[in-house]
Protein backbone atom coordinates (compact mmCIF):
# COMPACT_ATOMS: atom_id res chain seq x y z
CA UNK A 1 0.00 0.00 0.00
CA UNK A 2 1.67 3.35 -1.36
CA UNK A 3 1.37 6.58 1.39
CA UNK A 4 -1.76 7.99 -0.76
CA UNK A 5 -3.44 4.93 0.16
CA UNK A 6 -2.87 4.72 3.57
CA UNK A 7 -3.85 8.71 3.84
CA UNK A 8 -7.23 7.95 1.79
CA UNK A 9 -7.79 4.81 4.14
CA UNK A 10 -7.16 6.94 7.44
CA UNK A 11 -8.52 9.96 6.23
CA UNK A 12 -12.31 7.46 5.69
CA UNK A 13 -12.01 5.92 9.02
CA UNK A 14 -12.01 9.65 10.37
CA UNK A 15 -15.13 10.25 8.32
CA UNK A 16 -17.31 7.58 9.61
CA UNK A 17 -20.76 8.10 11.16
CA UNK A 18 -19.56 8.29 14.74
CA UNK A 19 -16.75 11.13 14.40
CA UNK A 20 -19.15 12.93 12.09
CA UNK A 21 -21.67 13.15 15.13
CA UNK A 22 -18.99 14.08 17.43
CA UNK A 23 -18.58 16.72 15.08
CA UNK A 24 -22.27 17.89 14.55
CA UNK A 25 -21.65 17.95 18.12
CA UNK A 26 -19.19 20.49 18.17
CA UNK A 27 -20.88 22.79 15.63
CA UNK A 28 -24.16 22.84 17.44
CA UNK A 29 -22.41 24.45 20.63
CA UNK A 30 -22.64 27.70 18.91
CA UNK A 31 -25.91 27.78 17.89
CA UNK A 32 -26.67 26.58 21.69
CA UNK A 33 -24.90 29.43 22.88
CA UNK A 34 -26.22 32.17 20.29
CA UNK A 35 -29.95 30.77 20.88
CA UNK A 36 -29.59 31.48 25.06
CA UNK A 37 -28.05 34.75 24.32
CA UNK A 38 -31.41 35.94 21.47
CA UNK A 39 -33.73 35.04 24.43
CA UNK A 40 -31.86 36.90 27.11
CA UNK A 41 -31.03 40.77 26.09
CA UNK A 42 -29.32 42.07 28.73
CA UNK A 43 -28.05 38.96 29.94
CA UNK A 44 -32.06 38.80 31.60
CA UNK A 45 -33.47 35.23 30.69
CA UNK A 46 -36.51 35.80 28.56
CA UNK A 47 -38.04 32.55 28.82
CA UNK A 48 -39.21 32.42 24.73
CA UNK A 49 -38.74 30.78 21.84
CA UNK A 50 -35.41 31.11 21.62
CA UNK A 51 -35.00 29.11 24.63
CA UNK A 52 -36.83 26.52 23.53
CA UNK A 53 -34.75 26.43 20.59
CA UNK A 54 -32.17 26.12 22.56
CA UNK A 55 -33.08 23.22 24.71
CA UNK A 56 -33.54 21.79 21.54
CA UNK A 57 -30.57 21.93 20.20
CA UNK A 58 -29.17 20.65 23.74
CA UNK A 59 -31.53 17.63 23.44
CA UNK A 60 -30.22 17.02 19.96
CA UNK A 61 -26.51 17.56 20.76
CA UNK A 62 -26.50 14.77 23.54
CA UNK A 63 -28.17 12.46 21.62
CA UNK A 64 -25.91 12.32 19.44
CA UNK A 65 -23.04 11.84 22.51
CA UNK A 66 -25.40 8.29 23.21
CA UNK A 67 -25.58 7.85 19.48
CA UNK A 68 -21.96 7.74 18.11
CA UNK A 69 -20.75 5.77 21.01
CA UNK A 70 -23.41 2.96 20.41
CA UNK A 71 -22.95 3.25 16.68
CA UNK A 72 -18.72 2.95 17.27
CA UNK A 73 -18.89 0.29 19.18
CA UNK A 74 -21.75 -2.01 17.94
CA UNK A 75 -19.55 -1.44 14.31
CA UNK A 76 -16.34 -1.32 15.39
CA UNK A 77 -15.51 1.62 14.05
CA UNK A 78 -13.87 3.12 17.33
CA UNK A 79 -10.35 5.35 15.86
CA UNK A 80 -7.80 7.53 18.02
CA UNK A 81 -9.56 10.54 16.55
CA UNK A 82 -12.86 9.92 18.01
CA UNK A 83 -11.24 8.99 21.50
CA UNK A 84 -10.07 12.52 21.50
CA UNK A 85 -12.66 14.28 19.99
CA UNK A 86 -15.82 13.27 21.70
CA UNK A 87 -14.37 14.00 25.33
CA UNK A 88 -13.63 17.78 23.51
CA UNK A 89 -17.06 17.50 22.27
CA UNK A 90 -18.63 16.64 25.71
CA UNK A 91 -16.75 19.45 27.59
CA UNK A 92 -17.19 22.17 24.85
CA UNK A 93 -20.93 21.32 25.46
CA UNK A 94 -21.29 21.19 29.19
CA UNK A 95 -19.01 23.93 30.02
CA UNK A 96 -20.53 26.51 27.73
CA UNK A 97 -23.98 25.56 29.05
CA UNK A 98 -22.83 26.17 32.77
CA UNK A 99 -21.10 29.58 31.66
CA UNK A 100 -24.29 30.47 30.07
CA UNK A 101 -26.52 29.35 32.62
CA UNK A 102 -24.18 31.61 35.22
CA UNK A 103 -23.76 34.70 32.86
CA UNK A 104 -27.73 34.67 33.00
CA UNK A 105 -27.55 34.52 36.67
CA UNK A 106 -29.42 31.28 36.88
CA UNK A 107 -27.05 29.18 38.19
CA UNK A 108 -24.39 30.35 40.99
CA UNK A 109 -20.52 30.41 39.55
CA UNK A 110 -19.03 28.68 42.32
CA UNK A 111 -20.92 25.62 40.94
CA UNK A 112 -19.73 26.21 37.49
CA UNK A 113 -16.37 26.85 38.35
CA UNK A 114 -16.03 23.84 40.92
CA UNK A 115 -17.47 21.44 38.13
CA UNK A 116 -15.39 22.96 35.55
CA UNK A 117 -12.38 23.23 37.85
CA UNK A 118 -13.05 19.28 38.26
CA UNK A 119 -13.28 18.52 34.22
CA UNK A 120 -10.20 20.05 33.03
CA UNK A 121 -7.80 18.93 35.84
CA UNK A 122 -9.12 15.54 35.88
CA UNK A 123 -8.63 16.03 31.92
CA UNK A 124 -5.09 17.36 32.36
CA UNK A 125 -4.55 14.72 35.31
CA UNK A 126 -4.93 11.49 32.70
CA UNK A 127 -2.46 13.02 29.99
CA UNK A 128 -0.14 13.55 32.87
CA UNK A 129 -0.20 10.00 34.15
CA UNK A 130 -0.61 8.93 30.44
CA UNK A 131 2.76 7.25 30.22
CA UNK A 132 2.15 4.91 33.07
CA UNK A 133 -1.25 3.78 31.40
CA UNK A 134 -5.08 5.03 30.91
CA UNK A 135 -7.52 6.04 33.79
CA UNK A 136 -10.95 4.31 32.43
CA UNK A 137 -14.20 5.69 33.08
CA UNK A 138 -15.59 4.66 35.95
CA UNK A 139 -19.39 3.67 36.49
CA UNK A 140 -19.21 6.52 38.35
CA UNK A 141 -17.88 9.03 36.03
CA UNK A 142 -20.86 7.81 33.60
CA UNK A 143 -23.69 8.92 36.51
CA UNK A 144 -21.95 11.80 36.54
CA UNK A 145 -22.23 12.84 32.99
CA UNK A 146 -25.96 11.44 33.02
CA UNK A 147 -26.95 13.63 35.97
CA UNK A 148 -24.77 16.61 34.89
CA UNK A 149 -26.82 16.81 31.48
CA UNK A 150 -30.25 15.93 33.39
CA UNK A 151 -29.26 18.98 35.16
CA UNK A 152 -28.27 21.27 32.77
CA UNK A 153 -31.35 20.46 31.10
CA UNK A 154 -33.93 21.24 33.49
CA UNK A 155 -31.89 24.46 33.61
CA UNK A 156 -32.37 25.32 30.01
CA UNK A 157 -35.88 24.90 29.49
CA UNK A 158 -37.91 27.65 29.76
CA UNK A 159 -38.56 27.51 33.67
CA UNK A 160 -40.35 30.09 33.98
CA UNK A 161 -43.01 29.45 31.44
CA UNK A 162 -44.06 25.94 32.45
CA UNK A 163 -44.18 25.99 36.48
CA UNK A 164 -41.71 27.58 39.05
CA UNK A 165 -41.34 24.48 41.08
CA UNK A 166 -39.29 23.46 38.49
CA UNK A 167 -36.71 25.77 39.28
CA UNK A 168 -36.30 23.79 42.37
CA UNK A 169 -36.08 20.45 40.73
CA UNK A 170 -33.77 21.65 38.64
CA UNK A 171 -31.28 22.95 41.53
CA UNK A 172 -31.50 19.93 43.81
CA UNK A 173 -30.10 17.62 40.34
CA UNK A 174 -27.27 20.04 39.69
CA UNK A 175 -26.24 19.77 43.79
CA UNK A 176 -26.90 15.84 43.30
CA UNK A 177 -24.60 16.20 39.91
CA UNK A 178 -21.62 18.86 41.78
CA UNK A 179 -21.73 16.13 44.82
CA UNK A 180 -21.04 12.99 42.16
CA UNK A 181 -18.38 15.35 39.86
CA UNK A 182 -16.76 15.98 42.91
CA UNK A 183 -16.88 12.55 44.66
CA UNK A 184 -15.98 10.66 41.21
CA UNK A 185 -12.96 13.71 40.78
CA UNK A 186 -11.43 12.45 44.07
CA UNK A 187 -11.82 8.83 43.04
CA UNK A 188 -10.02 9.11 39.87
CA UNK A 189 -7.26 11.42 41.63
CA UNK A 190 -6.31 8.30 43.92
CA UNK A 191 -6.70 6.38 40.93
CA UNK A 192 -4.02 8.30 38.79
CA UNK A 193 -1.55 7.91 42.29
CA UNK A 194 -1.88 4.80 42.12
CA UNK A 195 -1.32 3.71 38.38
CA UNK A 196 1.22 6.37 38.84
CA UNK A 197 3.15 4.79 41.97
CA UNK A 198 2.94 1.08 40.01
CA UNK A 199 4.41 2.48 36.88
CA UNK A 200 7.56 4.19 38.50
CA UNK A 201 7.86 1.08 40.75
CA UNK A 202 7.41 -0.65 37.14
CA UNK A 203 10.29 1.60 35.56
CA UNK A 204 12.75 0.92 38.52
CA UNK A 205 12.09 -2.62 38.53
CA UNK A 206 12.74 -2.49 34.31
CA UNK A 207 16.04 -0.70 35.12
CA UNK A 208 17.29 -2.85 37.59
CA UNK A 209 16.96 -6.10 35.28
CA UNK A 210 18.63 -4.02 32.76
CA UNK A 211 21.63 -3.15 34.74
CA UNK A 212 24.69 -5.44 33.25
Amino acid sequence: MNSAEANAGSASRIWNLPNVLTMLRIVLVPFFVWFLLLDAPGLQAQNGVWRWAAAFVFAVAIYTDKLDGDIARSRGLVTDFGKIADPIADKLLIGSALVMLSLLQELPWWVTILILVREWGITALRFFVIRYGVIPASRGGKLKTVVQTAAIFLYVLPLASLAPWLGVVAFIVMMAALAITLWTGGEYVIEALKLRSAGIKAEKQRSRENKP
